[in-house]
């Protein structure tokens, strides 16, 4: 907000704050920060006094690299009333110009006379102090001064930085009458403010070119008039008798960055290339004007190189003055204080005093605080390349936020705190991040880190630099929180103390936004590092905010996906254990860390008092494996129902992967992933006979738990994997023991990318070898002894123990095609019923059989066999078998036929029937609920 149609607008707004009420949306979000802050500072509207000093340096470097531009912008505006002000860092004002010199003498001395101090936390709101608060242009109108003394001005203020430290030194501002208001002023004050900048450049190359023409005068004046060949003076590449490559040379201006930030003589081994190396040897020298620097040579001693390299390279007076001559052009020319090697380094020579075969080349010559900040600047670089690869090396996204302070501490930061919101670590996005804040992240360089502690829902006060990160701003730098609290913190104070207490003295807080979506706040601290954070500091921790963000972003949608499918597949997955009376059965499923994949198991009671076990495994992850899954399992349920047998049943689903693969095929175009196959497991136990008949399909065999304790692994027919389609599958048949353990699981319990399968087969085998345990405890011990800590692919686990039906409840009886021994069996079930205690269901038995027994001896062949089972507490099982194929219909019989009843009877009598094919004819079940009776 600003000039609205010719008129300054904040008027209405800057009273209304000063009321108390709500301006959000109707003022600038910088001004409305600086004015919140001048409240909270306790700063008066009406308050006119600002300090005032005299300590400051009118011809500091500052002030020099200035004065050219001050003076042109002076003639440039020309008798207007254009107030031109240069300002230091802290917000002293250090020059003045005016468009009319007259002007000097209307204004009042704060607004005319160099020494007042603008910064904000005294003047409230005004161009010098927000460009300072803000660090880059700012533009305050008239109203959004926060004193009624400027509010009939305007003004346009922007930073100065030095370029080496990045650091803001100074604020160029220009103030002027409203009606000045122009597009082209924020231009020009910035392109101003380049121009201070690049002269303060100017002046630091200047510098070092005065150490350059001392180091050379002094090694001239060491070597005039020698004859000798004591000294040799050659390059650097001919120091090292074959040359420099780029990586050489970058060791060598890296190591002499390092000794230029020490003004003290030292000397240091560097190992190069090829197994070469020389001493880098630093020297302190001081220039004709004062400068003080240091001087790096790379020094050889050895053998002297080739004659070749020495008649080139004699130092007689004429050659030092001619080679001292070139180089000094060449550093006239150098926009860097990095002496180049190559030219440089010829026009260095031995002192007279050294050792013959001596050879010494210059590397670099600079002042200290310059090598400072190219080291520092390199060791920013590097700590960018090293968080490509740290940060985001899982899909975890309190894991990432972790990565990220890692990476930060100490390098940049002593202190980091990263808070999400709850949304965003359960890979949503959040709604209204302000309200569902929470600390992630604690990582300092000590433990009793004075911050929130992880898992506290943080809550933001208006102003403060998080809260400006979550309504826009790309990063908030608080260089000093030691000297004066920032005003953001009184409301906090006690808590702002206890960090303080830890001499954390500067802050930087960043955003986490990726791909438009604000994901939350890192916060970087500054304690044991003397030195506060700069510029240079907050767009590092802006990169690698924006770097952790795009991979919190990318393990947010993971999430996501991972926890839909998770719950996709679980919704697939058996939610309960059904009611039968064959085994006693405990599972347990586990998905992969990485994905979720398209195991399954399922447990399906059958006709008979039988069983039928299962485990399967889809092969991929995600979504489409966890679809797939629930398709065959539902297919292997409906499969079983009709009472197929093992083998055909796996036919059957084999079938059935390969139609979805075609499927699949035909919808390639739209980028759906195929479907590459499925192994499965499918157990059918008998309790009457004890006998388990088992195929697989591509499956890890089952363990065998005997009741002495041994442990086996059935070697079963290993069949080709779903998918396959054409090849047949076999069946085995085992006798189980009662109280037998069988154990069915998927290749994740005992396969990984780094296990051995015959180590895991092996541990299997130790952790089942305990009989007597419950199915519950076989399952929790088999995963804690077996299953990894972080596994890459699903475990399924079904533990099913044995149980038998006894002899005395199971009544047979054979008979002949002949309709006259109906009765007799209808006798012979009621005195059985009678025997256990079951005589309420004799009638409905009776009929039941009748019914059954007559289609049987009508329809079927011999052999005829009739069979009664008591599941103790569960039901009643009526059998009648034959050596027929052909399946009975039920129907509905019409008022005119005498027949076609009998079925629609036993239905109606029973709570379940079918039917079900054997290898020597079929079995008519029928089924009643004991509490039926």
């Amino acid at each position: 907000m600003g000039v609205t149609g010719g008129q300054i607008s904040p008027v209405r707004s800057r009273e209304r704050f000063l009321l108390g009420e709500s301006v959000e949306g109707s003022v600038r979000g910088p001004i409305l920060n600086s004015w919140m802050r001048s409240r909270m500072l306790g700063l008066s509207p009406e308050q006119t006094d600002l300090p005032y000093t005299d300590d400051f340096d009118p011809d500091s470097r500052l002030v020099r690299a200035a004065v050219p531009v001050l003076d042109q912008l002076q003639t440039r505006f020309s008798g207007s009333q254009m107030n031109i002000s240069l300002a230091d860092g802290n917000g002293t004002v250090l020059q003045r110009r005016f468009g009319e010199p007259a002007l000097a003498g209307r204004l009042a001395p704060i607004q005319s006379i160099p020494g007042f101090v603008f910064a904000e936390r005294y003047a409230g709101t005004n161009g010098i102090g927000l460009a300072l608060a803000e660090r880059r242009l700012c533009q305050v109108y008239g109203a959004e001064h926060f004193a009624e003394r400027s509010q009939s001005n305007a003004c346009s203020a922007t930073p100065i930085r030095d370029q080496f430290s990045g650091h803001v030194i100074g604020v160029l501002c220009f103030g002027y009458p409203r009606s000045y208001e122009d597009p082209a002023l924020p231009v020009l004050v910035r392109r101003a403010a380049e121009s201070i900048e690049r002269r303060l450049m100017e002046q630091s190359s200047a510098r070092e070119r005065a150490l350059l023409r001392t180091y050379l005068a002094a090694r001239l004046r060491a070597h005039a008039g020698e004859a000798g060949d004591d000294g040799q003076l050659i390059g650097l590449d001919e120091l090292t008798d074959g040359g420099l490559d780029l990586q050489d040379q970058l060791v060598l201006k890296a190591k002499a960055t390092e000794l230029i930030c020490n003004p003290q003589r030292a000397a240091v081994e560097v190992s190069l290339s090829h197994g070469r190396g020389v001493t880098l040897l630093s020297s302190p020298v001081t220039s004709l004007s004062g400068v003080e620097g240091v001087v790096v040579e790379a020094v050889l001693t050895g053998d002297s190189p080739p004659a070749h390299h020495l008649a080139a390279s004699k130092p007689t007076a004429s050659a030092l003055g001619a080679l001292a001559l070139a180089a000094t052009e060449r550093a006239e020319s150098l926009p860097w204080h990095l002496a180049d090697t190559a030219a440089a380094g010829r026009a260095a020579a031995t002192g007279p005093d050294e050792a013959p075969g001596t050879v010494r080349g210059l590397v670099l010559v600079g002042e200290p605080e310059v090598g400072k900040y190219a080291v520092a600047a390199r060791r920013r670089l590097e700590l960018l390349a090293e968080a490509s690869t740290r940060i985001g090396t899982t899909l975890d996204v309190s894991r990432t936020a972790w990565e990220l302070a890692e990476t930060a501490v100490p390098r940049l930061a002593d202190y980091v705190t990263v808070d999400l919101p709850g949304a965003v670590l359960r890979g949503e996005e959040s709604a209204d991040p302000q309200a569902d804040l929470h600390r992630t992240v604690v990582h300092g360089i000590r433990d009793d880190c004075p911050f929130y502690p992880v898992g506290h829902q943080v809550r933001l006060d208006p102003g403060t630099p998080h809260m400006r990160c979550l309504e826009g701003e790309p990063a908030v730098l608080e260089t000093d929180l030691q000297a004066t609290t920032p005003a953001w913190m009184l409301p906090g104070l006690e808590h702002a103390r206890g960090i303080l207490a830890h001499d954390v003295h500067s802050m930087i807080c960043v955003p986490l936004l990726a791909r438009g979506v604000l994901l939350g706040i890192a916060t970087f601290y500054r304690a044991q590092d003397p030195a506060p954070f700069g510029e240079d500091d907050s767009r590092l921790a802006q990169e690698l905010a924006a770097r952790a963000a795009l991979c919190i972003d990318n393990a947010r949608r993971y999430t996501r996906e991972h926890t839909l499918a998770l719950a996709l597949q679980r919704s697939l997955l058996p939610r309960g254990l059904p009611e039968q009376g064959a085994v006693e059965v405990a599972h347990h499923y586990q998905p992969a860390e990485s994905g979720v994949g398209g195991d399954w198991f399922d447990v399906i009671p059958l006709s008979g008092t039988r069983v039928a076990l299962l485990v399967g495994d889809v092969v991929g992850h995600g979504l489409h494996a966890a679809a797939t899954m629930g398709r065959l399992r539902i297919a292997a349920r409906n499969f079983a129902e009709l009472e197929l047998a093992p083998d055909e049943l796996l036919t059957h689903l084999d079938n059935l992967l390969v139609r979805l693969d075609r499927e699949e095929e035909d919808a390639s175009a739209t980028g759906s992933d195929g479907i590459v196959g499925a192994t499965c497991l499918y157990a059918v136990y008998d309790p009457t006979s004890q006998v388990c008949t088992m195929a697989r399909a591509g499956h890890p065999p089952p363990a065998l738990v005997h009741p002495d304790g041994s442990v086996t692994f059935p070697d079963l027919p290993a069949g080709p994997p779903l998918g396959l389609g054409g090849l047949p599958f076999e069946t085995a048949e085992l006798r189980l023991p009662e109280h037998s353990t069988l154990v069915l699981y998927t290749d994740g319990l005992v396969e990984g990318r780094h296990r051995d399968i015959d180590v895991s087969l092996d541990q299997l085998r130790h952790a089942l070898a305990h009989p007597d345990r419950k199915p519950e405890d076989t399952c929790r011990a088999v995963i804690e002894a077996v299953a990894p800590e972080h596994p890459d692919d699903d475990i399924a686990l079904l533990v099913a123990r044995t149980r038998t039906v006894p002899a005395d409840r199971i009544a047979t009886w054979d008979l002949p095609p002949d309709p006259s021994l109906v009765s007799d069996i209808r006798s012979a079930a009621t005195r059985q019923l009678g025997e256990w205690g079951l005589d309420e269901l004799a009638f409905a038995a009776e009929l039941m059989l009748s019914e059954l027994v007559t289609n049987a001896v009508r329809y079927g062949s011999e052999p005829i066999q009739v069979r009664l089972i008591h599941d103790h507490d569960r039901a009643l099982i009526c059998e009648v078998s034959d050596g027929s194929n052909t399946a009975p219909h039920l129907r509905r019989a019409a008022t005119t036929d005498e027949g076609g009843r009998g079925l629609f009877l036993v239905a109606q009598l029973s709570q379940a029937w079918g039917a079900r094919y054997t290898t020597r004819g079929k079995v008519i079940w029928a089924e009643c609920a004991l509490d039926a009776a």
